[in-house]
């Protein structure tokens, strides 16, 4: 197995969670603390920590500190496009069921 293939392995299980994911589209409209990422999602503030670390460890938030506040973001924006081709294959998949159940009679 290359490096590449260990890269992509660890980004997809990193991605693999719901809410991380769901941060991750917040944060597509610019960057966030985590009691506005809490408040967004309505769960523990603790929880919401615990995913960003992940996040950061795995360098797909950066942070920011100004004061008492530490902001993320995404570190690289091309994660968006990922995100938006998984949502083009689930609309793909949900059209395509969709037409099968309209073929039934």
């Amino acid at each position: 197995m290359t490096a590449l293939h260990e890269f992509k392995a660890e980004l997809f299980k990193t991605l693999g969670h719901p809410v991380r994911l769901r941060i991750l589209e917040i944060l597509n409209t610019g960057e966030k603390t985590v009691s506005e990422l809490q408040m967004a999602l309505d769960i523990e503030a603790s929880s919401v920590s615990q995913q960003l670390a992940l996040m950061r460890a795995r360098q797909l938030v950066d942070t920011r500190k100004s004061g008492t506040n530490v902001f993320y973001a995404v570190r690289d924006p091309v994660i968006f496009e990922l995100l938006a081709a998984a949502r083009q294959i689930f609309e793909h998949q949900v059209a395509k069921m969709n037409s099968l159940l309209d073929e039934e009679p």
